[in-house]
């Protein structure tokens, strides 16, 4: 006879920490979400369009992944939007591009970016990137 298996309610998991992830790319979106998935509530956008109105339906993620080339709203409109603004200034950003120019790194950075990286980039670094960010965060939440 199979023993009983009783479950006793326990503490509730932790919600995993959530990413945003902003790319006109199809295959960039599902790398990111296979990529992140497993630690992280993956959300996708198609362009910075599409996430601020989601950011404006009251939903706010712990990160942001985007890239700058994107149609309707690149990535330097959202992110100076994001760094203008009083409700959204404090995410952290990751800005993915093609584009190896260090004007252009320097530039994002400037507009308010945390990271930059440039297409094709490898998961891992990426994991290992959003990983010191998202370590910040909690302990700033903890010092809050």
């Amino acid at each position: 006879m199979e023993a009983l298996k009783t479950t006793f309610p326990g503490p509730e998991a932790p919600e995993k920490m959530s990413i945003l992830a902003i790319d006109d790319e199809t295959s960039i979106r599902k790398l990111l979400n296979f990529t992140l998935k497993e630690e992280f509530q993956v959300i996708e956008k198609r362009n910075g369009m599409e996430a601020m109105i989601w950011l404006e339906d009251g939903n706010v993620p712990d990160l942001i992944v985007t890239d700058i080339e994107m149609p309707e709203m690149n990535g330097y409109t959202l992110v100076e939007i994001l760094r203008n603004s009083g409700f959204y200034k404090e995410i952290p950003i990751i800005m993915l591009s093609a584009r190896e120019k260090s004007e252009e790194r320097i530039k994002c950075l400037e507009l308010g970016a945390d990271d930059y990286m440039i297409k094709p980039f490898n998961p891992h670094e990426l994991k290992l990137r959003i990983a010191r960010l998202m370590e910040h965060i909690k302990r700033y939440k903890y010092h809050a």
